[in-house]
Order: structure tokens, then sequence, then C-alpha cells
């Protein structure tokens, strides 16, 4: 959980606060923030009240997207730090084309983890 910076902010079309997640989901706030903790998502500190935000493109309906916990596991095993993930989640990549977070909400999943393992190379 950190604060965000300009560049990730712009970079990220649409954020959810862990009560809206919560919500979706319908389960307690604290749950949401399991998921955080767990590093299965990441939040990060936005807007006036800093209150905690996480990408919107990271859930899908009920659930967090599928194959995203596994790239945050590689990315972080990389050395990347929350704000790098971010960055390179919403970067467009041409060879997938669009970007890491686009390409595993289309459930392409293993295309983003390939790119992510050769990151480490």
């Amino acid at each position: 959980m950190t604060e965000i910076d300009a560049k990730i902010d712009a970079l990220v079309p649409a954020w959810l606060t862990l009560p809206d997640i919560a919500e979706q989901f319908d389960v307690e706030v604290t749950r949401v923030r399991q998921l955080v903790k767990d590093g299965q998502l990441i939040a990060v500190r936005r807007g006036e009240n800093r209150a905690l935000h996480v990408p919107a493109a990271f859930i899908d309906g009920d659930k967090v997207v599928k194959g995203l916990s596994g790239t945050l596991t590689l990315l972080r095993d990389d050395g990347f730090t929350d704000e790098e993930m971010l960055e390179w989640l919403f970067t467009p990549d041409p060879s997938l084309p669009g970007t890491p977070a686009q390409a595993l909400s289309e459930n392409r999943g293993t295309e983003v983890k390939r790119r992510a393992q050769a990151l480490a190379v």
C-alpha cells in the first residue's frame, strides 16, 4: 500500500475503493484488505482523503481477474515495487497488443506471465 504518483495515476483508467470491491464480491471489506495484504491485489492511496484504491481492471465481476495473482508474484519475485508493477501492467506493449492488464482481463494470462518471466532475464 503506497502513495500513487501522477504518472501511474494517469496510466490507470479507472479505480475502485476497497468498500466498492467488497460490495461487488459480496464480502466484508476486511476480506478485500486481506487480498491486498496477501499480494493478490495492489492498493494505493489516492484522492483527497488518501483512501485505498485498486485498479478497476483487476476486478472481474465478483472476483480478481484470472492470472493477476500469479503475475504479481512473478513481478514481486523479480524485485518490482508496487509502483513498478502498476506501471508495467498499464503500459501498452505492442507485442501483446494492448497493456498486460488488458491481456489479463481478456484471459491471455499465459502471454502476460511469459513477458513477466522474461523481465527477470
